[in-house]
C-alpha cells in the first residue's frame, strides 16, 4: 500500500496483464514482465514496451503508449540504495533529449528488467 501511495510499481503476473491487454497484442506477441502503479501499467513484451496511463477520476480514459524497442537509444536501471527505497528505470528514445522515468518497488526484479532491455534493445 505504501509503495502505491509513493508511486512505485509492483510486479504483476503475465496472466493478469494478458487479461488487461490481450486485445492489443499482436498474434505473435507475448508478455515478458509487467508492473502496476495504482492504475497505470508498465509492460514488457517480446516486441515493445507498453505504458498504460489511466486518466481522470474514473480511469475510463486510457492512454496506451507503445514503444518499439528499436526506438530505445539507451536505458538505465538504478537499484535500491541505503536511503533510497525504490529502484528506477530510465529510457531514452531516439529524437528525445529527456528520458521516460518510472519508479519500481525495491523488491522488483531489476535484473530481469535489465535482461529484457539487453535482449530486445541490443539485438
Amino acid at each position: 500500500m505504501i509503495d502505491a501511495i509513493r508511486g512505485n510499481a509492483r510486479e504483476v503476473g503475465a496472466e493478469e496483464l494478458h487479461r488487461s491487454l490481450g486485445g492489443i497484442l499482436a498474434d505473435d506477441e507475448y508478455i515478458d514482465k509487467g508492473f502496476k502503479m495504482v492504475r497505470d501499467l508498465i509492460v514488457f513484451t517480446n516486441k515493445r514496451l507498453i505504458l498504460v496511463d489511466k486518466q481522470g477520476v474514473t480511469g475510463k480514459k486510457v492512454e496506451i503508449q507503445s514503444i518499439p524497442y528499436r526506438s530505445v537509444t539507451r536505458f538505465a536501471i538504478e537499484t535500491v540504495g541505503t536511503f533510497d527505497m525504490d529502484s528506477e528505470m530510465k529510457i531514452w528514445l531516439s529524437g528525445h533529449n529527456q528520458p521516460i522515468e518510472r519508479k519500481l518497488q525495491a523488491r522488483a526484479d531489476i535484473a530481469g528488467v535489465q535482461r529484457i532491455f539487453a535482449t530486445y534493445v541490443l539485438s
